[in-house]
């Protein structure tokens, strides 16, 4: 995995999503037990907290778009490693996503601002079943003593 700073020992967890109800909650659930099984919640930096809360944001935007534009999602996989995290949601769809002009009056639009404000970097990637679109996070605590994603 270059490039992600996940290199060497990483932890994965797969949450498969064919035909689940309440996916928004239940991939939000899913990740919440993985970061607190890998001592995100634990920590008393107040950094991690807000990180923790928008990691949770940040998987909570990313399937819902799954779910309004490419037909739902198929798996949530987090990885984790020394404190750098990387977040994939895979669909069957081939559409990237793209950014619609910011109205704040309208509702929707905002899922990809807030990635571009929260998360240390994303993108998507296309796949021969569609396209898993990704984000990458570091827990201050940790991935400052660890460096960035590279």
């Amino acid at each position: 995995m270059s490039g992600t700073g996940l290199a060497g020992r990483s932890q994965i967890r797969r949450l498969a999503l064919f035909g689940v109800k309440g996916v928004v909650s239940r991939c939000r659930d899913f990740a919440a037990g993985a970061l607190d099984d890998w001592g995100w919640t634990s920590t008393a930096d107040a950094a991690d907290a807000e990180r923790v809360d928008d990691v949770l944001l940040l998987v909570s935007e990313v399937v819902t778009n799954a779910c309004l534009h490419a037909g739902g999602p198929r798996e949530l996989v987090l990885r984790h490693a020394d404190g750098h995290l990387r977040v994939e949601v895979s669909d069957g769809s081939q559409a990237v996503p793209v950014r619609r002009p910011h109205a704040p009056s309208l509702p929707g639009g905002h899922g990809l601002m807030m990635l571009d404000r929260l998360a240390g970097s994303w993108g998507s990637v296309p796949s021969a079943a569609g396209k898993t679109v990704w984000l990458e996070m570091v827990l201050p605590s940790r991935g400052a003593r660890t460096g960035p994603p590279g």
